[in-house]
């Protein structure tokens, strides 16, 4: 793909950015601090990061207007600069465009509607009853399965499988090895032994949502999954069936929500947390790292479990302790009840 090429003065005005430094400057591309040369932009999100600001060779940096006080080099003023780059990041982005229409190796059914805008990879297979919207690019050897609709703008990497009856909003993108409509997890025993539960529900993906690599949405038992718009999943997230997540939640690497939660709106749920089924997450809940949900969570704010990183040796003895504290707990009791005793005792003769 050929480099792309921009002035500051071009970048400052697509930012609304007060620009100090020369307007002609030209920018090829993106870099940190540490690594930026003379035709590259950087940007300072992380004060922790400041102390490389004074040797960066960045051809010019996004800065706050207190940043950017004293900074010798060419500067883009903002506001927000981590928001700033990420608008910007587009600009530079170097992935492959599709190719508009359908490859000669890919399965289309005679029955399934595909946008003449659309791309369809190579070796892709679109099911009966399908539907492909306009500008949708589906990637090599994607399957999308009977009655699955893609919505406008949506954009899936090479190997993404949607089930049957999954629908899909628009302007969705969805990593590689993906699977949306997967069978849930259901089975009854009958004396030992299990017996499957058909899985006869869907999987509803709101606009403008993106699911990470091999991130797993199964469909429903009865009632559909159903992901709210503008939702956020990372890489190797498991969302069993009948799961609702609410819009705008965001959830990082890993995490796995068990069958029937509910995860309300503005929510971030960090990496490696685990919730229980069937319990009720509020809007503006954080969940941070490695917790484990077991319960309904009513009020917003921040939750945790687990204990953090320390050396090895400090947390052997705290597990130790750990071990204690029920029978320490017991013995705290039986003091209690001796100390009541005694007290009792004593007011009694003074009484007396």
């Amino acid at each position: 793909m050929t480099a792309q090429f921009y002035t500051l003065g071009q970048l400052a005005e697509r930012l609304g950015a007060t620009l100090s430094g020369a307007a002609d400057k030209v920018i090829n591309g993106l870099a940190t601090l540490q690594e930026a040369g003379a035709d590259q932009l950087s940007f300072l999100a992380n004060p922790q990061y400041r102390k490389f600001l004074v040797d960066c060779q960045a051809g010019a940096v996004l800065l706050t207007a207190a940043d950017a006080e004293g900074y010798a080099g060419n500067a883009l003023v903002v506001v927000n600069p981590y928001l700033a780059y990420a608008q910007l990041s587009h600009l530079f982005d170097r992935k492959p465009q599709a190719v508009t229409g359908v490859h000669p190796t890919a399965v289309v059914a005679a029955d399934a509607r595909v946008d003449a805008s659309a791309s369809i990879g190579a070796y892709a297979v679109i099911e009966s009853g399908a539907q492909i919207g306009a500008g949708v690019s589906i990637g090599a050897h994607c399957v999308v399965g009977a009655r699955s609709v893609v919505g406008e703008g949506g954009w899936l990497a090479p190997r993404v499988t949607l089930y049957h009856d999954v629908r899909i909003g628009k302007r969705v993108v969805i990593q590689s090895g993906a699977v949306l409509g997967g069978e849930g997890f259901g089975f009854a025993n009958e004396k030992g032994v299990w017996q499957k539960i058909a899985q006869i529900g869907g999987v509803a993906i709101g606009d403008d949502v993106e699911i990470g690599a091999n991130t797993t949405i199964d469909r429903g038992a009865l009632s559909g999954t159903l992901i709210g718009n503008g939702v956020k999943l990372d890489n190797q997230i498991m969302i069993a069936h009948n799961v609702q997540i609410g819009d705008n939640t965001a959830m990082a690497g890993c995490s796995g929500i068990s069958g029937s939660t509910k995860i309300g709106k503005n929510c971030m749920i960090a990496g490696g947390v685990g919730m229980v089924g069937h319990i009720e997450v509020c809007d503006g809940v954080f969940v941070t790292g490695m917790t484990m949900v077991t319960r309904s969570i009513t009020e917003p704010g921040s939750y945790s479990s687990g204990t953090a990183m320390q050396p090895a040796a400090e947390w052997r003895k705290s597990a130790a302790r750990i071990r204690q504290l029920d029978d320490m707990a017991r013995r705290l009791q039986q003091l209690e009840k001796q100390l009541a005793a005694v007290t009792s005792g004593a007011d009694s003769s003074s009484d007396a």
